[in-house]
């Protein structure tokens, strides 16, 4: 049996008692709220894996406001997603991230020196998620919309830890076995073939460090569920790329001592499958390219070392043996399972990986800053009641496309709600 612990605390699954743990939490929550924010694109409600959340989440009565954070082309599009929803027994806001009332008030926020219009895709969604649910909530947990496997024993994992006072757990990152198909076989390319190697060849190179430790103790790093306090929540710089998951674990390393951090066991996992595209501005190639910028630029903040382009070079060197070696051990594990496993097709893989880091360490070694949306401290500062202007016009948004007069104390900017 696994009883391993990291530098972190992780939360095995023995066949935990989830009826148990489910009332416990209930208990809990009608003193401490909780929340849960769902980033979306529109064409997430074509397909099975958000009708099946929903349909989960309509029993997670420990879950009180739900925060569905929508990039939608027109106003249908966000009348069908409001239609969607509304089923849900829960306090349910779908913020139109890019419909008209929003952008009114983040023009006005640029007007005052914060620029966050240019900020675009899932980063900017889970930013606005974890200031709307702060309103509401002390415990908030995220996750994704295309979760093939969603059962609602993921929210309850994530969210437990975190009101249960005695554990003093302030962030708890989900870990999970990503296997699926007929035959079944591994996914979750970019963690066993990219990060995991990398982190390893990185320690080669730099020698043991604290922060290269503490992100080699996540069985998966890159997982996009997790959930944290709300005060937490408003001091964590969120990346506007790719790189989100892997900076945003810097930003937890930043904030919070190891031992108020953990990780917690979902089981079996699937979810869409991104190509591994083209050159590294498409696809997994993108994907890796924002992660290892990320990495190195939190790696110098933390370690305060100087990576250099001739650290590259060794680093691509170092990445290519030690991915090799983990294609021989999952090769192993995968043909003792019945699974099936290319082993060229992983080779190939890596191999573009490999061009990767080429790339986009040199381009890291030019320029190091990157691209990280402001925490909702500065946020709050340029604009204090910024948070309520959101949910107001995600309220007035809401009454409009289910054909409700939007009442007068609704206020279609932010300069109307400070008035």
């Amino acid at each position: 049996m696994d009883y391993k612990q990291e530098l972190i605390t992780t939360i095995h699954d023995y066949g935990c008692n989830l009826n148990h743990l489910e009332r416990r939490l209930l208990n809990l929550s009608e003193t401490s709220p909780t929340a849960l924010i769902i980033p979306a694109l529109y064409e997430e409600l074509q397909r099975p894996a958000l009708s099946q959340i929903r349909e989960q989440l309509r029993d997670c009565h420990f879950v009180k406001t739900i925060v569905v954070c929508l990039f939608a082309t027109s106003a249908d599009q966000y009348k069908h997603a409001v239609e969607f929803f509304s089923v849900l027994p829960q306090k349910v806001f779908v913020l139109w991230e890019n419909g008209d009332r929003v952008m009114t008030i983040l023009h006005e926020v640029r007007e005052r020196g914060l620029d966050l219009v240019m900020h675009f895709g899932k980063g900017i969604a889970v930013w606005f998620g974890l200031g709307m649910a702060s309103l509401e909530a002390d415990a908030i947990a995220v996750h994704d919309a295309d979760i093939l496997t969603y059962n609602r024993s993921y929210p309850l994992k994530l969210l437990y830890p975190l009101l249960e006072k005695e554990f003093g757990i302030a962030f708890n990152k989900a870990y999970y076995a990503r296997i699926s198909g007929e035959p079944s076989r591994f996914h979750g390319r970019v963690v066993r073939l990219f990060v995991t190697p990398l982190l390893r060849a990185l320690t080669e190179l730099f020698g043991e460090r604290d922060y290269l430790r503490y992100l080699s103790a996540y069985r998966y790093p890159l997982s996009g569920e997790f959930a944290l306090t709300s005060d937490l929540a408003l001091n964590t710089r969120i990346p506007a790329n790719w790189g989100l998951e892997i900076g945003l674990l810097g930003e937890v390393y930043r904030n919070v001592a190891h031992k108020r951090i953990s990780q917690i066991d979902l089981g079996v996992f699937d979810h869409k499958h991104q190509p591994l595209g083209q050159d590294t501005h498409e696809g997994l190639q993108k994907m890796c390219a924002d992660i290892l910028r990320s990495l190195l630029r939190t790696l110098t903040e933390m370690e305060q070392l100087y990576i250099s382009r001739d650290h590259i070079h060794a680093l691509r060197v170092k990445f290519r043996r030690e991915a090799q070696n983990f294609t021989r051990q999952y090769f192993v594990d995968a043909r003792f399972n019945g699974f099936l496993y290319d082993r060229h097709e992983e080779e190939m893989a890596i191999e573009q990986f490999e061009r990767v880091i080429l790339e986009a360490g040199r381009e890291y070694a030019d320029d190091p800053q990157g691209e990280q949306i402001p925490d909702w401290t500065r946020a709050l500062a340029v604009m204090p009641d910024l948070r309520e202007a959101l949910q107001a016009a995600c309220e007035a948004d809401m009454a409009e496309a289910q054909g409700l007069a939007v009442m007068p104390n609704i206020p279609d900017s932010p300069l109307e709600l400070m008035a």
